[in-house]
């Protein structure tokens, strides 16, 4: 009797040390989320290695390569093209990394299905409602169906820029999602002062995401190889209306011409000197945020990856394009996106706190 006595208390204290099972529940949430968030972030600069190494038509049909899962599978068609068009849009190389990218959207697909689920299903227990990760998943379907279009429609920069602006806006979802799980200091209630001047910050942010994507689409990087001036002007002959004409084919105007110089002058003009306006502001905004302690971590990396992104683009200038800093350029890019979106998560829990107080 006495063993069995002097046994329980131990007994109680070890069951009062396991985690309860909404603990655990979190926690496997939590790193579904991290995990998933992460792997957004990747797919985004592997989207950008696609687009940069001309590997969006290495198989030209969607969802599979050739109608077969891999590129294995379609090796006899691969090696067809290739006879036909040696330095054309297929190749093996450009056929895996094409599959490769959809591999990988297919798993990110599969993970945010996954958080859905938990989320609804769990939704007393994680302490908040599904709709954020509905609509991340309504989201990424979306993205889905326009990756198949950037391939059926022959890359045409106005899908395939769209493309990149729902990566952005995915990543965006699933930073909200990572930035609930993870703890910051407290914020003052003066804080949410800033909140339209964060919304207004990343409005500007993705317009240029928008404009670079443009540039890129359109192969007008390397429009002008000066700085800071363009083909030594400040404001060089350009054609603005057929270098913004959207609904086109690659490289062509909606007439069927072959878009001129003047016109990828212009695309690149306007993405290099509203870069300008985005720099100073979201400096300017960096600057007055590293004040408050919660939000002083993004601040310092929007302050760091704007210096990032103006020296990357400089060299993609300078050094005509090299293909390591212009996917780094892209993934300073989304950088950007997901410090400015943490900052707004948190305003935005600093704000709710704020009301039910």
């Amino acid at each position: 009797m006495n063993m069995l006595r002097g046994s329980l208390p131990v007994s109680t204290a070890t069951q009062a040390s396991l985690p309860s099972t909404a603990e655990r529940i979190r926690a496997r949430y939590r790193r579904l989320v991290f995990l998933t968030w992460f792997l957004t972030l990747d797919l985004i600069m592997f989207g950008a290695f696609v687009r940069l190494t001309d590997s969006g038509l290495g198989c030209p049909d969607w969802p599979g390569c050739y109608g077969k899962v891999s590129p294995i599978g379609a090796s006899d068609q691969i090696r067809q093209a290739l006879e036909v068009m040696p330095y054309g849009p297929v190749s093996f190389f450009k056929a895996w990394i094409e599959m490769a990218h959809r591999y990988v959207g297919a798993t990110l697909g599969l993970l945010i299905i996954a958080i859905a689920w938990m989320a609804w299903r769990w939704h007393r227990e994680l302490g908040h409602r599904a709709t954020l990760a509905v609509v991340t998943l309504i989201a990424v379907c979306i993205q889905g169906a326009f990756g198949a279009w950037t391939v059926t429609l022959k890359l045409m920069p106005i899908i395939v820029t769209t493309h990149l602006l729902g990566g952005m806006l995915v990543l965006s979802l699933m930073t909200w999602l990572a930035a609930r799980e993870k703890r910051h200091a407290p914020l003052s209630t003066a804080a949410t002062r800033w909140t339209p001047w964060v919304i207004a910050g990343l409005v500007l942010l993705f317009i240029q995401i928008a404009l670079g994507g443009w540039v890129s689409t359109n192969y007008a990087a390397l429009a002008c190889m000066d700085f800071p001036t363009c083909h030594g002007e400040w404001f060089p002959p350009m054609d603005f209306q057929s270098g913004f004409s959207l609904w086109r084919g690659l490289g062509v105007l909606p007439t069927g011409e072959i878009i001129s110089q003047q016109a990828l002058t212009a695309i690149h003009w306007v993405h290099r000197n509203f870069a300008l306006i985005v720099f100073a502001y979201m400096g300017m905004l960096a600057w007055k945020l590293r004040h408050e302690p919660g939000l002083r971590g993004p601040a310092k990396l929007i302050a760091g990856l704007l210096v990032a992104q103006l020296i990357t683009g400089l060299t993609t200038i300078f050094f005509q394009w090299p293909l390591l800093i212009a996917v780094l350029h892209n993934g300073g890019a989304a950088g950007l996106v997901l410090a400015g979106i943490t900052v707004l998560a948190r305003l935005s829990d600093a704000s709710q706190s704020k009301v039910s107080l």
